[in-house]
């Protein structure tokens, strides 16, 4: 059983589209390029982990470039927009 995960290999990095931007504003949800081989369990542990927080739902999607976007949305209690603040993304 391997031990667990540095969150930074599960996330890789934010998604920064017009739309992502949108989803953080008007559903308090955060969008993350992710580990392939990452489940959405693991993706909500991670995301737990980097910043704190309570995640309610993980969407996951593979885009045409053959990446991983996760769509996370985070509980009431917490505000995407704080963490996007804090990675600089807005």
């Amino acid at each position: 059983m391997s031990g667990e995960k540095n969150p930074w290999e599960i996330l890789l990095f934010p998604h920064t589209s017009e739309k992502s931007i949108r989803l953080i504003e008007k559903e308090n949800t955060i969008v993350f390029i992710v580990n392939k081989k990452s489940n959405k369990i693991e993706i909500k542990n991670a995301f737990e982990k980097a910043f704190n927080v309570k995640v309610d739902k993980v969407r996951t999607l593979i885009t045409q470039k053959n990446e991983k976007k996760a769509f996370i949305k985070l509980n009431k209690n917490y505000s995407a927009s704080d963490i996007a603040i804090r990675l600089g993304i807005i």
